[in-house]
């Protein structure tokens, strides 16, 4: 998976926010705000394929968890990149 590279990442207010580069008219309805770990892992792996797996590895060696908390929450944050359509 990639995350796609019509999002980019924007501090606004203080809160780093996914935007669409380029486009008039979107739908502004919707904003995805992120956490500081999501931030960094959108830093880590943007312009990169990637699986959970590697996903999983950033975490464990920036955050020192277990492989088995890793696998869960890279999962749950690649999911949650699906549902919200960021990805290529």
């Amino acid at each position: 998976m990639r995350i796609s590279n019509k999002y980019k990442v924007r501090e606004m207010a203080g809160q780093h926010v996914v935007i669409i580069q380029g486009r008039n008219g979107e739908d502004m309805t919707r904003i995805i705000s992120l956490n500081k770990t999501s931030l960094f892992l959108w830093n880590s792996l943007y312009g990169k394929d990637f699986e959970i797996g590697d996903v999983a590895c950033v975490l464990m060696r920036e955050y020192g968890i277990d492989e088995d908390l890793a696998m869960k929450d890279a999962g749950d944050w690649c999911a949650k990149l699906e549902e919200c359509k960021l990805l290529a």
